[in-house]
């Protein structure tokens, strides 16, 4: 039987981190089974050699993320290198990719001539402005790190590296979508995500948690600003998704994918896990120390635990006309019940809907201009003709045409470039 095609997340550092923002679901997970602060020396060589000797390639892609990755120091990376270096010689073919996610604040020069040097792909965490940034994302002082982070990321460009902005939805960001996706932009790196805070508590969800319609009102007031104003200069992850899938092609996104669980962690203690999001001892799958990538990735649990996506659809999904786009969304956020009454339904679902609703029928017709070789610019100053046509004749305290129940200048009005 052939490898199976899987990734992994490595955190050197377990949950340890230098900030405390007041969404993170990772913060004091607490599930690494040692009291070293770094990932040894032994974990580290078991780690990288089963890792590279198990992938499939021909590309083997090593993501560092934490806590704070940045944490376990440069020398801890320098090893690594000449480790994956050692067990590559018997890899005819393959080539190593590494890619280190971090909130920026130790990135000097030092550390940011390291990482271009070795070709690293970078992400940032980045609440896009200001404001939106310095409301959840504090040092463990209470501290602002906006201006850090964002020093950092002009850091990485003067070395040539043009890092991914990640960005949460959150209460705060949710209502600034324009002025998110502008700061963002205006960054320069050319890429750009958006991943929604659900944080589920005892009685419901955090207050920092989104809610579906602050959702779907984002992703639209994002969508428009980038459709409009940006095609073929800032590429949306959920956007390319969605036109890969329009395409008839497989998204890359594990959460809009159909099935699941190839995309494993790997604690500091060695501890293999199902998912980034269930690090917890049912999850538990393994060790790099005494167990191979391809069997607990073929186990019965990790098996079922990835089709599970699937199989445990509610009827409202299976109907759903989007399908095809979401596959479901994450199973970690479907805590609320279906319009039938079913348990398990994609918590941010009615938002999500709205927007597709929205966005398909723009990127529908964005594909069939670039199927007639428009160019991007073309197409924009195409498809921005066509919008301000379509609404000439509503009046701003008219009913909004999109079916929100709103009137016009409370909805799409604002979205009308």
């Amino acid at each position: 039987m052939s490898a199976r095609p899987f990734v992994v997340m490595a955190k050197p550092i377990g949950s340890a981190c230098n900030m405390q923002c007041a969404y993170c679901y990772y913060l004091h997970a607490g599930n690494e089974k040692t009291s070293s602060p770094v990932m040894s020396d032994e974990v580290l060589d078991s780690f990288i050699k089963k890792y590279i000797l198990s992938c499939p390639g021909p590309v083997i892609s090593f993501t560092w993320h934490g806590g704070e990755p940045t944490l376990a120091g440069l020398p801890f990376y320098e090893k690594a290198l000449a480790l994956q270096q050692k067990y590559l010689a018997e890899r005819e073919g393959c080539e190593i990719w590494n890619n280190l996610q971090t909130n920026g604040l130790l990135l000097d020069d030092e550390w940011c001539a390291f990482l271009a040097k070795h070709h690293f792909d970078v992400g940032i965490s980045i609440d896009g402005t200001k404001l939106c940034h310095d409301t959840y994302r504090k040092d463990p002082l209470g501290q602002d790190t906006y201006e850090k982070t964002a020093a950092a990321i002009d850091r990485l460009k003067t070395v040539g590296i043009r890092p991914d902005l990640l960005c949460t939805v959150n209460q705060v960001t949710a209502v600034h979508g324009k002025e998110v996706y502008r700061a963002l932009r205006d960054f320069d790196t050319g890429w750009m995500q958006f991943i929604p805070i659900v944080v589920h508590t005892k009685t419901g969800i955090s207050p920092e948690s989104v809610t579906p319609e602050a959702y779907g009102e984002f992703l639209k007031d994002v969508f428009a600003e980038w459709f409009f104003h940006d095609l073929g200069r800032t590429e949306v992850q959920l956007f390319s998704e969605m036109s890969l899938a329009l395409a008839g092609e497989k998204p890359n996104l594990c959460m809009l994918g159909k099935t699941c669980g190839n995309v494993l962690i790997v604690e500091k203690d060695g501890g293999i896990y199902s998912c980034d999001h269930f690090v917890d001892p049912q999850h538990r799958i393994g060790s790099v120390l005494t167990d191979d990538f391809q069997e607990v990735l073929s186990s019965d649990f990790q098996t079922e635990f990835g089709l599970s996506k699937e199989t445990k659809l509610t009827g409202e999904c299976r109907r759903c006309p989007y399908l095809s786009l979401c596959g479901g969304a994450c199973p970690k956020d479907r805590s609320a019940k279906s319009k039938d009454g079913e348990d398990g339904q994609y918590f941010l679902c009615p938002g999500l809907y709205t927007f597709f609703d929205y966005a398909v029928p723009h990127l529908k017709r964005a594909m069939q201009l670039s199927s007639e070789k428009k160019n991007p610019s073309q197409m924009m100053e195409i498809l921005i003709r066509e919008e301000r046509k379509k609404y000439q004749m509503i009046s701003r305290n008219d009913p909004c045409p999109c079916g929100s129940g709103r009137k016009y200048k409370q909805c799409c009005q604002r979205r009308l470039p």
